[in-house]
């Protein structure tokens, strides 16, 4: 009995081995594709989250667009295309030209990028090939990214007290009219204010260079300058102009740090010590006084203006982006 016992308990225990192998199979198969099928469904929602966005960003612009054209009509129909070139803006007589906002967007912006470029790549160089960790990176990565995170009111109240005055010290040495506010110093505040933009992603860019292609340079007795300079720049050109064009479009829209220190005049600026007054400066300081329909279809008509010039600085830039990726 014990026997037959121990030989129906083993036969007993085998049969039921042989079930479970039989039907593990089938059952991992089974939760393989039910899985798969729950991943294909989420994939196929996530997917369709995606493009609702895309179309939802694309309706958003241009809507923008197109309600700046419409309320420019009045303006476009007072001025015609003269409004671009015209160099006088004068609401009491509903004249309005903004040929000198144009020249002083285009100046304060592109004179910021030019002064911010030296420190940006040194800044991303830095950080991210000589000290990439420790507490010294994170100490100066953190003060980077602080510098963006500072409201532009106070980089305004800080170029008021501080840079203005250092400004026109500066002027009275060069024998010119000490004004301390204009172009040149508006430029100085917004190239402090766009430095993080093109260094993050510099930073970024550097860390992401292939190890093997910097240990082959240096394995080749390569200095590090010239793995910087042979291997570094060209695999990351075009990640740096991206970080450049961030800056740039940061730049063409600033508005209360420009407007605190640029000086607000409607003239047209004779030199980059000049007071001057930016596009968006411009909207800022009279939008809530326009009362005249034509005067307020300006000041929107300044707004699709500055609309239309970042869009073709962006595409000018993508297309550069392009041509660098290419090579």
């Amino acid at each position: 009995m014990g026997a037959n016992t121990d030989n129906g308990t083993i036969t007993s225990k085998t049969g039921m081995a042989r079930l479970l192998n039989i039907k593990t199979p089938d059952i991992l198969k089974a939760k393989r594709i039910k899985r798969s099928h729950r991943h294909i469904r989420s994939e196929h929602f996530f997917r369709q989250l995606l493009i609702i966005m895309a179309l939802l960003i694309l309706v958003i612009v241009a809507g923008i667009a197109l309600t700046l054209s419409v309320e420019s009509v009045p303006s476009m129909k007072a001025m015609g295309i003269s409004f671009l070139w015209g160099k006088m803006w004068n609401p009491v007589a509903d004249i309005y030209g903004a040929y000198p906002f144009l020249l002083g967007t285009l100046l304060t912006s592109f004179l910021a990028l030019i002064i911010s470029i030296p420190f940006s790549f040194s800044i991303a160089i830095f950080l991210g090939e000589y000290y990439s960790k420790g507490w010294l990176s994170t100490l100066l990565k953190n003060t980077v990214e602080l510098i963006a995170a500072v409201p532009s009111v106070i980089y305004g109240f800080w170029g008021l007290y501080v840079l203005v005055p250092i400004v026109r010290a500066f002027e009275l040495k060069l024998g010119i009219t000490p004004y301390g506010i204009g172009i040149f110093s508006a430029s100085l505040i917004l190239s402090i204010m766009v430095i993080p933009y093109a260094a993050s992603m510099g930073r970024e860019m550097i860390r992401m260079v292939p190890p093997p292609l910097k240990e082959g340079a240096y394995s080749l007795g390569a200095t590090r300058y010239e793995v910087i300079r042979s291997i570094i720049l060209p695999y990351t050109k075009s990640g740096m102009f991206a970080g450049i064009l961030l800056s740039l479009g940061r730049a063409l829209g600033e508005t209360m740090a420009v407007t605190m220190i640029i000086g607000n005049t409607s003239l047209v600026p004779k030199n980059i010590f000049s007071p001057g007054n930016t596009m968006a400066s411009v909207i800022a300081n009279e939008f809530t006084e326009a009362d005249k329909t034509v005067y307020l279809s300006a000041l929107i008509e300044l707004g699709l203006l500055l609309f239309l010039v970042t869009v073709v600085i962006n595409m000018l830039g993508k297309r550069i982006i392009k041509r660098f990726t290419n090579e």
